[in-house]
C-alpha cells in the first residue's frame, strides 16, 4: 500500500502503524494527522476516498466521524460556558422550560455532557426523516421519561446526545449548533469539519460501509471475546443498549446527502483527519501560533472525571469527563490526561495536554466495535512509542 504524506522525525512509528492497518487489518481508505504543540507531525493518507471505489483519497478528503462528533458537540458547550453564556451548574429547564416534565426538572447542564441525563432512549423512536428535525428531535427528548433519576448514575446517550445539546444551544444562542461549529469553530480555527454538510463539499466526502476485519488481522495477538453481558445486551431488543442506539430507526443511510446535511450533532460530523487534530489541537493550546479555543481552565474541566463506571447502556465500564471520554479501559487513549472521543467502528480524535499531542484518525471502513478501534489503537500506541 502506498502511504502518502509527511512524518516529522522521530514519528515514523506511527507511518509503520499506519501502513500495517491497510496491510493486515483491512482498512480501505483513511488519514491520520498528529499535531503536536500545535503544529503537524504526522499528515498521512492511503487508500480510495469510496470503501467500494477506486478513486484515490486525497489530502482533503473528508468522511462521516460518527460519534465523535459528539467530542465537537461538548466543546461547543464548554466555549458558551466559558464565554459566561451558559452555567453548566444551571437546570436545563432554565433555557429550556419544556423540558421540566417527567421527572426531569432537576437536570443539570453538565449531566447532559456527562451522560448522566437519564434519557439515552426513546420510547417512540424517530424515523431517520423525523430525526433530521430538530423540533421533533427536541420534543422527543423534552417529553421522555428518565430511565434513571438524572445525575445519578450514567449510560452512554449514543443517539438522544444530538437532541440535547443541539436544543440547549440553539436556547441559548438562537443558532443551530450546526451554525455555531462553523462560525465559532470550524472558520476561526481553520478545520475542514462541519455538523449539517454543505452541498458544496459534497464531492470530498467518502462513500462508507461497515465491513468485516481480515482474519489475518493482528494475528497473534491474543483476543478477548466480549462479555456475555455485553453480548447479550446488543443482541436483546428491549435492552438499553439496543434501545439507545435504535432511537433513530431504522439505522440511516450514512452515505445519503439528506443525512449529511442534517444537524446530528451524536453521529452525523463530517471531517478530515487534519480537521478533527486541528480541532483538538485548538483545544489545548494556539494552532499555528494563532487561534486557542479552550483556556487552560476550561480544558482541565473537559478532563476532570465526572462519571465512570459500569456504563447502563454500553455495559462496560466507561469514563467521562464533560462530553469527552477519559483514558481507560473502554476508550485507551494516549495518557491518564488525555480526552477525546472515537466514532463507533473506527473514527478517533483526541488531546492529550500533557505531552502537547492532537490526534485525528478517519476512514471508510467501520467494525463492530464501539469504541477501541484496533486501527486507531494502533496508531495511538504508535504516538506513544514515538514519544518515548
Amino acid at each position: 500500500m502506498d502511504v502518502n504524506g509527511v512524518v516529522a522525525q522521530g514519528f515514523e512509528p506511527v507511518r509503520e502503524a499506519f501502513a500495517a492497518n491497510f496491510e493486515v487489518r483491512g482498512d480501505r481508505g483513511a488519514a491520520v494527522t498528529v499535531y503536536r504543540d500545535g503544529h503537524p507531525v504526522v499528515d498521512l493518507w492511503a487508500g480510495t476516498k469510496d470503501v467500494d471505489g477506486t478513486a484515490p483519497w486525497q489530502r482533503d478528503t473528508a468522511q462521516i466521524v460518527r460519534s465523535a462528533t459528539k467530542g465537537v458537540a461538548a466543546a461547543v458547550l464548554l466555549l458558551l460556558a466559558q464565554r459566561g453564556e451558559l452555567d453548566l451548574d444551571a437546570p436545563v429547564g432554565e433555557y429550556w422550560p419544556e423540558y421540566k416534565t417527567a421527572g426531569k426538572e432537576h437536570t443539570l447542564v453538565w449531566h447532559l455532557l456527562a451522560h448522566r441525563a437519564g434519557v439515552p432512549v426513546l420510547d417512540h423512536p424517530l424515523t431517520p426523516v423525523q430525526a433530521a428535525d430538530p423540533v421533533q428531535g427536541a420534543a422527543a427528548v423534552a417529553a421522555q421519561a428518565p430511565v434513571w433519576e438524572p445525575g445519578t448514575d450514567h449510560g452512554y446517550h449514543a443517539q438522544t446526545y444530538s437532541w440535547l445539546t443541539g436544543e440547549l444551544v440553539r436556547r441559548v444562542t438562537g443558532r443551530s449548533i450546526g451554525e455555531w461549529i462553523a462560525e465559532e469553530i470550524a472558520r476561526p480555527v481553520g478545520a475542514d469539519l462541519w455538523v449539517g454538510l454543505p452541498s458544496g463539499e459534497a464531492g470530498r466526502v467518502g462513500r462508507v460501509a461497515q465491513m468485516e476485519a481480515p482474519p489475518t488481522a493482528d494475528a497473534g495477538v491474543l483476543r478477548v471475546r466480549p462479555k456475555r453481558s455485553v453480548s447479550e445486551a446488543y443482541a436483546n431488543p428491549d435492552s438499553l443498549t439496543r434501545r439507545a442506539f435504535g432511537a433513530i430507526t431504522p439505522m440511516p443511510d450514512e452515505n445519503d446527502p439528506a443525512y449529511r446535511a442534517a444537524v446530528l450533532p451524536a453521529s452525523n460530523g463530517i471531517a478530515t483527519a487534519d480537521g478533527l487534530a486541528r480541532f483538538y489541537a485548538s483545544l489545548i493550546g494556539e494552532v499555528d501560533g494563532g487561534v486557542r479555543l479552550f483556556t487552560p481552565e476550561t480544558a482541565e474541566l473537559a478532563r476532570t472525571e465526572r462519571s465512570s463506571g459500569p456504563d447502563r447502556v454500553l455495559v462496560i465500564n466507561t469514563r467521562f469527563g464533560l462530553g469527552y471520554m477519559l483514558h481507560g479501559g473502554a476508550s485507551p487513549l494516549l495518557s491518564a490526561g488525555s480526552f477525546g472521543h472515537p466514532g463507533r467502528g473506527g473514527a478517533l480524535g483526541f488531546a492529550d495536554p500533557d505531552s502537547g499531542i492532537a490526534l485525528g484518525y478517519v476512514t471508510n471502513s467501520f467494525r463492530k466495535s464501539v469504541t477501541a478501534d484496533p486501527r486507531a489503537q494502533a496508531l495511538v500506541r504508535a504516538v506513544r512509542t514515538a514519544l518515548s
